[in-house]
């Protein structure tokens, strides 16, 4: 019983630990860059994606445990659901550093796009292995596909600067 309470901890913590590295590490560009991008008058408080994030992170933790528990644990049968939600959470924690790091928006937008297709992937694979894990990504799905719009709005207003080109 102890031992399973600590497999529940370790999966619902998981996805925040790259997601604090991700803010962590690229917290210093949100004032000095991010607040002067141009925004749509629908983009989130830059107070509400802390709370948001850790309520998507731990829904999407403990849905993972779910599967992987009725899996039986890291079974051959867990390699395409839990691959699947491997694959988009690293995609996930990718965005960060291409946004915020590096400035490169075209390549958040390629990383977001394929992770919008990986999470829907996870949770339509999950849906026939436990309906409450899927479910418990629902609200994953739809802050992807706002952060989706709010990416390509981001990138549409606000051209990067072309190589070789002085502004």
């Amino acid at each position: 019983q102890g031992r399973m309470w600590a497999y529940t901890v370790g999966f619902t913590v998981l996805p925040h630990v790259g997601g604090f590295l991700g803010w962590f590490i690229n917290r210093k560009e949100i004032p000095v860059w991010y607040e002067k991008l141009k925004k749509p008058s629908w983009c989130p408080s830059c107070k509400i994606f802390p709370v948001a994030w850790t309520v998507l992170y731990t829904g999407m933790g403990y849905a993972s445990y779910l599967v992987w528990n009725d899996l039986g644990g890291c079974s051959s049968k867990a390699v395409v659901p839990l691959g699947l939600y491997g694959a988009q959470l690293a995609l996930n924690w990718a965005w960060p550093p291409f946004f915020f790091g590096s400035h490169n928006m075209k390549m958040a937008l390629i990383d977001i796009l394929c992770l919008d297709g990986l999470a829907i992937g996870t949770v339509c694979s999950w849906y026939r292995i436990n309906k409450v894990a899927a479910l418990l990504m629902v609200p994953y799905l739809g802050w992807l596909a706002m952060a989706t719009c709010l990416t390509i709005r981001i990138w549409k207003d606000n051209p990067e600067a072309k190589p070789g080109k002085s502004e």
